[in-house]
């Protein structure tokens, strides 16, 4: 905020601001001290801050790598087009191509309140320079899993990975007996600060490069000139381009919108910007009409190539697959399934993914998540598309140190609500970069439930508006298995064609979120163990006769897929037999 004085009374004085606090408390300062504030956008503001330190502040930016920091010289001349990633709350991203001339391509609900909010719950800080403090002391790589905990050096050597590589943030707490208690304060700082500034800088790095800009300025109140998350920005930019980028930093980055709020005094051009205004702006930034997704009937057609294969397991993997034995692992995230499971361990005290998805099923994630009608009101944000439900800021809303105090059920919908989107986002992503229209999922975090599939097939409509269709595969969790048993060579399948085989076995028949309805046996076994009583035999007898029944509905299913190729090899004309 920046002040004027228009009269001698109180009741004279009119304050510039900017943000959703000038909206959201401009009652209580009106009411309470007599003050009126001429409010303007925050967006516009945040750019115009940056613009002037950029082109009138020597040494205003500057880099921080392995340690060093390097101021950098722009010429205002060569300043153009860059991108801003403002860290709030939540995360926008901006794509500056002059004086006034901005479009917010793009955000994350992953920010400083996220980081914030998860650390007043796993370590009891109460503020954020006590996590940033924290975070100083500690070492993530008690709680995150490596490439070398997965595969070993040898296979690391092989393929070319650096054991070091973070596979999966907090992917060791799913195998560990520890309780929250049991970690120091210090090693859960530091994994949250890593696992949330690599997954922004990631994020930054795939906006970056579809739009084809190599300028990336990071500003906003959560950096603070703190060393380790500059670090940690650096390297990740550094990595994911392949030292083709670079992450700049501003002096004075937390202060950006009071800077361009103080400079609009006496700008001709700036108006105040009320609600209203923002409300007619709103038409001009709602999304096209969905258009319709790829069909199945796409699907059961000749081309399926290429298309994204994303694999969520601990960590995330994404692969370009062109066709028959091509294909290549473009990229990766180390926000999967083990992060959602080891916070829920952490959180809810949770045993196993199962548990963890029954409790977010009865929980309230709008209970911890900062929506952006908490900051900005019941109209939202419309100048730049945003409603008043949208999610700003995931944890955002925690306000308590004492985890005691937040229901489990309502931890566990925020952490599933929040992971699954931002997987969907960059595999969104990843695939408007490499041209891909078709999305296929699977993993061990994915197998047919049902609200994980809801989840992820939600943020990619929301991110893709409605250009991408969401498809999940049947027997996702042994593709593996599958593909190994094609790759023996002497079955007697040499004359079959491998693309009706991926096709028609490999992908079986593609969904998108619908289960199919379980065999009778199996409801009524469900039914018959929801009444199961005290008596650990009688327990385990209902669990066995559930299981055989799945495992008969599966063998019988199994079965008539078998005649069916069977059937189609006779009427190709083949005589070998599997």
């Amino acid at each position: 905020m920046a002040g004027s004085t228009t009269g001698s009374t109180k009741e004279n004085t009119t304050l510039k601001a900017t943000g959703g606090g000038a909206y959201k408390f401009a009652d209580d300062f009106r009411e309470k001290l007599g003050v009126c504030l001429d409010k303007l956008d925050e967006m516009d503001s945040v750019v115009s801050g940056a613009n002037f330190l950029l082109q009138n502040i020597p040494g205003a930016a500057f880099t921080h790598m392995n340690g060093k920091r390097s101021s950098i010289d722009i010429s205002p001349n060569n300043l153009f087009p860059y991108l801003l990633v403002n860290i709030g709350s939540g995360v926008s991203i901006l794509k500056v191509t002059g004086n006034r001339k901005f479009e917010r391509v793009t955000g994350t609900h992953f920010g400083g309140g996220t980081m914030f909010g998860l650390a007043k719950l796993l370590t009891g800080c109460k503020s954020y320079d006590e996590f940033l403090q924290l975070s100083q002391k500690g070492d993530n790589f008690v709680l995150d899993l490596i490439v070398k905990d997965i595969c070993g050096e040898l296979v690391c050597q092989k393929q070319g990975l650096s054991t070091s590589t973070l596979a999966s943030s907090f992917g060791k707490v799913i195998t560990s007996k520890k309780k929250l208690t049991d970690y120091r304060p210090e090693d859960l700082a530091s994994t949250l600060l890593s696992a949330f500034t690599y997954n922004i800088a990631q994020i930054s790095f795939l906006v970056a490069s579809l739009l084809g800009l190599r300028r990336v300025f990071f500003g906003g109140s959560y950096i603070r000139g703190h060393k380790s998350t500059m670090e940690n920005i650096s390297y990740a930019i550094d990595f994911w381009s392949q030292s083709q980028m670079q992450a700049v930093f501003l002096q004075h980055e937390g202060y950006l919108g009071a800077l361009g709020a103080l400079m609009s005094y006496g700008d001709p051009v700036d108006k105040n910007m009320k609600l209203e205004e923002m409300k007619e702006e709103e038409n001009t930034h709602e999304s096209a009409a969905p258009a319709d997704g790829i069909s199945a009937d796409e699907h059961n057609g000749g081309n399926i190539f290429p298309y994204l294969l994303v694999n969520i397991g601990s960590g995330v993997s994404m692969i370009e697959v062109i066709g028959n034995g091509k294909f290549e692992r473009i990229i990766g995230s180390h926000l999967g399934g083990g992060t959602i499971l080891g916070l829920a361990r952490l959180l809810t005290g949770c045993s196993s993914y199962d548990e963890f998805l029954e409790l977010s099923q009865r929980g309230d994630n709008l209970s911890v998540d900062l929506t952006v009608g908490d900051i900005y009101g019941e109209h939202g944000y419309p100048k730049i598309g945003l409603p008043a439900s949208t999610t700003a800021a995931s944890f955002g809303k925690v306000s308590s140190s004492r985890l005691s105090e937040y229901k489990v059920e309502d931890l566990a919908a925020a952490l599933l609500n929040s992971f699954t989107y931002n997987i969907g986002q960059i595999a969104y992503f990843v695939a408007n970069l490499s041209g891909l229209k078709r999305i296929f999922f699977r993993g061990a975090y994915v197998c047919g439930h049902e609200k994980t599939m809801d989840k992820i097939s939600r943020s990619l409509k929301y991110w893709s508006k409605g250009q991408v269709q969401t498809t999940f595969l049947c027997h996702e969790g042994f593709l593996g298995t599958v593909g190994a048993f094609w790759s023996y060579k002497n079955m007697g399948i040499d004359g079959l064609a491998a693309h009706d085989v991926i096709r028609e076995v490999l992908l079986g028949v593609p969904y998108t979120g619908q289960l199919p309805p379980l065999p009778l046996t199996q409801q009524q076994d469900n039914l018959s163990e929801a009444n199961v009583g005290k008596d650990t035999s009688e327990g385990e007898v209902e669990r066995l006769r559930h299981d055989n029944a799945m495992l008969k509905a599966e063998l019988e299913r199994l079965q008539r897929e078998n005649a069916e190729l069977r059937a189609k090899l006779v009427k190709s004309g083949e005589t070998n037999t599997l």
